[in-house]
């Protein structure tokens, strides 16, 4: 039999095989070999048996074999493959120059939403506050980076006293100068924290270095150790950043006469290293105020390095330095009838403008030194561990005077006053640690956890000096050629140009030393975003001493140790993902002596050097809260709307009060100077009162044009238990009891909105509003004095013109109704009253590269 020719067709078929596939001529498309082989088979097949009598040859079809099941990779394969892709990405990245990036996304709060910057989406404290702000139950206030730079506020006192729910008070315990602020009426100066460590050292604070102010409203000791009754303050400083480099510049003119610098660099090095550098210079007076200087300079620097994706290091140094002539305000003005209201001297027709203090003498200067080293290790993608480790020193020197006692005269443009001189160095030292653990896991029930134990060391030291040849100036000079020296006038102060004299230090400071152990415990359990459920314990060992030099220069001493528990519960319900309804309960303590800056019992200090043989060391006061509210994030999720019910109680509470005599004083256990005769002014504890009140805030966009940022706070007071006695009060009585009396220093109703509004992508214009009520001075806890602050409205104006995307101009007018207004007074019964700026306007250019 001769062979079979083989069609061309098939030829062409069998030439284009390869191992594996075939390609179809016909249809252009890939065939397998073994179908190839089938089709010549079968081709070949019919074409014999045309010529052939051979039987057909039958091919069976080829058999699939079942592929294997692909097995799922483990995590640790995950983990692996996720490794060398970044591993990858980073030889790249660092094979390629580093690009100067366009302005805008690599300076901007990282806690901001994005698309609406008034509005933050989470605090600093990840490991405390797990879930975002929306579904935390607290309330919780913060001005971003966008809100600190439309309230143009260059220090924290400037942020703040804009903030409803927030009052200013004076200095006090003999230290006149430095941020004191009543958060819900209860005091805060030792409850500000920078990066969620305590900053202990009552100091003026500087806003360069600053990324946003965190106000958490409520008790949190649980969240913050000692104090924490009415809220505290978080400064969020700021970190370098990986993402890109940026170099920024701003230059303020003020008709004030201020002249300001800022710079904020950023560098990446390389992927994974970054360092940020910054710089201020601020030469100033002060609107509505004669004499008076705001100079300031300060330099930061702060670095991130991320060596892997599990390890994170970030450390940096913060110096500031704020220097001029200090501002004790003006005199008040108490008529002798009480049939005419009294108030600030130049509600009276004095010139707001007077300054009672001493040229050739006054002057402060007050800084921070601050080193901060953190550590984050993910070691497992559930468990995380952190370190915080925080040195820092903080000094206040002053000189300055207050204008108190006026002495009234008729005609009231002869009254005169007492120029009381006030000083002080104070030097205070902290070191701080906390070790952190945070691990992520889900219970049986369906819970998401996130728990968090803790571990914190600080330490605190405090040393308090005074200069000496202070006391005479008070006599003032003749108010009339030829007159005797009767005081300084009230209308005309004559002492401003006294010549200076030589400044000596006492050299016999007084010694604070806090030493504080403390352990917590935190967990918050998410069930499907439907239920939240959060709680804390914390424990405080808290240990005091203190040194003081007495009568005869002899050296006093005094210490105390306290145990003080403390902790917190929550329930969020979420009835939708925009919304979350909550309540929250949450304790807190003050201890005697945490008052850094305070120098009697009085103040929440010590002074050893009282009468001996009374006991100063009162017990810890207790705060209780509970809280009842609701957060919803509306118009695309871009603004938030809070609003909260409150109570606050505080019990064995401190009380000062006049009693007639040693004996008195004695049975009441009160603590006095030694040596006192007559009538005495007599610390106690035991007492109690309550704040109540309403706590409503806005922030975020409206429209996408349209940002808006504020709040209302409504506030109730009362004393609820007093140790004042009527039988124990010397003639003349100005009150029988403080119970039932409302609290000094606290503004019952508060508001403040800031707007802005962007016409297009060049030009925006904003303004502020600010109202606080009436505010009643007194002695430590009630509004006893029969002094008060009236209240007011303020307006702030600006504009904005973004020139093209590296530079723009902000043009500022505050106060632009030239509001004379009265930001605090002081304790007593002829107090010193702080005047509020007048009408300045601001020319900002800033440069972003």
């Amino acid at each position: 039999m001769g062979m079979m020719k083989t069609p061309r067709s098939l030829r062409s078929v069998a030439d284009r095989k390869s191992f594996g596939n075939n390609f179809d001529t016909a249809t252009g498309k890939t065939v397998s070999t073994v179908a190839s082989l089938i089709a010549v088979a079968t081709v070949s097949t019919g074409a014999q048996a045309q010529q052939t009598n051979l039987p057909p040859v039958n091919v069976d079809a080829p058999q699939q074999r079942p592929r294997p099941t692909a097995s799922k990779p483990t995590a640790d394969q995950i983990r692996a493959r996720n490794a060398l892709r970044r591993a990858a990405q980073r030889q790249q990245a660092a094979q390629a120059p580093v690009a100067n990036p366009s302005p805008g996304p690599a300076d901007r709060d990282p806690y901001a939403n994005p698309a609406a910057p008034y509005m933050a989406t989470r605090v600093q404290a990840s490991g405390k506050f797990p879930e975002p702000i929306l579904n935390t139950p607290k309330s919780i206030t913060v001005l971003t980076k966008d809100v600190l730079a439309d309230k143009n506020a260059t220090t924290l006192k400037q942020a703040i006293l804009s903030t409803a729910g927030v009052t200013l008070g004076t200095g006090e315990g003999g230290n006149a100068f430095g941020d004191r602020f009543f958060i819900r009426g209860f005091d805060a100066r030792n409850d500000i924290f920078i990066d969620g460590v305590r900053d202990s050292g009552v100091s003026v604070r500087e806003n360069f270095f600053t990324e946003q102010v965190e106000i958490l409203r409520g008790p949190g000791s649980t969240f913050a150790g000692r104090g924490v009754a009415g809220g505290a303050i978080n400064i969020v400083t700021k970190q370098a950043t990986t993402q890109n480099s940026f170099y920024n510049m701003d230059t303020t003119f003020g008709t004030d006469q201020t002249k300001r610098v800022v710079l904020d660099v950023n560098q990446v090095i390389n992927p994974t290293l970054a360092v940020r550098a910054g710089g201020l210079f601020q030469d100033a007076d002060v609107a509505g105020r004669d004499f008076v200087k705001d100079n300031r300079n300060g330099a930061f620097v702060a670095t991130t390095w991320k060596p892997t994706d599990t390890i994170k290091v970030t450390g940096g140094y913060i110096h500031t330095e704020l220097t001029g002539v200090p501002d004790f305000g003006v005199p008040y003005y108490r008529p002798s009838t009480a049939t005419t209201a009294g108030g600030p001297f130049p509600d009276f027709g004095s010139n707001r403008n007077n300054w009672y203090g001493q040229i050739n003498r006054d002057f402060y200067r007050t800084g921070q030194d601050i080193g901060s080293l953190n550590a984050e290790v993910q070691i497992t993608p559930d468990l995380m561990v952190s370190n915080k480790f925080r040195v820092s020193r903080s000094t206040q020197n002053y000189v300055g005077t207050l204008p108190e006692q006026p002495v009234i005269a008729n005609p009231l443009s002869n009254s005169t006053l007492t120029m009381n001189p006030q000083s002080r160095l104070q030097i205070t030292d902290v070191l701080a640690n906390q070790t952190e653990a945070t691990y992520k896991f889900q219970d049986w029930a369906g819970f998401k956890h996130t728990a968090l134990a803790g571990i914190e060391v600080d330490r605190e030291r405090s040393s308090i000096d005074k200069y000496l040849g202070l006391t005479s100036e008070g006599n003032g000079v003749p108010i009339t050629p030829g007159g005797s020296p009767t005081g300084v006038s009230v209308f005309f102060p004559q002492d401003t140009f006294l010549p200076g004299k030589a400044l000596a230090l006492a050299g016999l400071p007084a010694k604070i030393g806090i030493d504080t152990v403390s352990g917590y415990v935190m967990d918050s359990a998410n069930y499907r975003d439907l239920v939240i459920l959060n709680g804390g314990f914390r424990y405080d060992n808290y240990n005091l001493d203190t040194s003081a030099y007495g009568a005869g220069n002899a050296l006093k001493q005094q210490s105390a140790n306290f145990l003080i528990p403390n902790f917190n519960l929550g329930l969020t319900l979420k009835p939708a993902p925009n919304g979350s309804v909550y309540v929250a309960y949450a304790t807190s303590a003050n201890p005697v002596g945490a008052e850094f800056d305070g120098t009697s019992t009085a103040y929440g200090g010590v002074n050893p050097a009282l009468a001996g043989g009374n006991n100063q060391i009162f017990g810890p006061e207790k705060n209780t809260a509970i809280e009842l509210g609701t957060k919803w994030e509306l118009f695309d999720r871009h603004l938030l709307l809070t609003a909260a019910l409150f109570q606050t109680t505080k019990d064995n509470a401190r009380e000062a009060q006049n009693v007639n005599s040693v004996a008195t004083a004695s049975a009441l256990g009160c603590v006095y100077p030694a040596g006192t005769t007559g009538n005495i002014s007599c610390i106690t504890a035991g007492s109690a009162y309550r704040i109540r009140g309403i706590d409503l805030g806005v922030s975020g966009k409206i429209t996408d044009k349209w940002s808006v940022f504020g709040g209302l706070v409504l506030m109730q007071s009362e004393v609820t238990a007093s140790n004042v006695k009527p039988a124990n009060m010397p003639a003349p009585l100005l009150y029988t009891t403080n119970v039932g009396l409302p609290l000094a220093n606290v503004a019952h109703q508060s508001f403040s909105m800031l707007s802005k509004y962007q016409f297009n992508d060049i030009w925006e214009l904003g303004g502020q509003a600010v109202y606080r009520s009436k505010i009643y001075g007194g002695s430590l806890l009630a509004a006893n004095a029969g002094t008060s602050l009236p209240s007011y409205w303020r307006f702030d104006v600006f504009a904005e013109a973004k020139i093209n995307k590296n530079w723009q101009l902000k043009l500022f007018v505050n106060n632009i109704f030239d509001k004379r207004y009265y930001d605090a007074l002081y304790q007593s019964a002829a107090p010193f009253v702080l005047e509020a700026p007048g009408r300045a306007a601001y020319l900002v250019i800033s440069a972003r590269y």
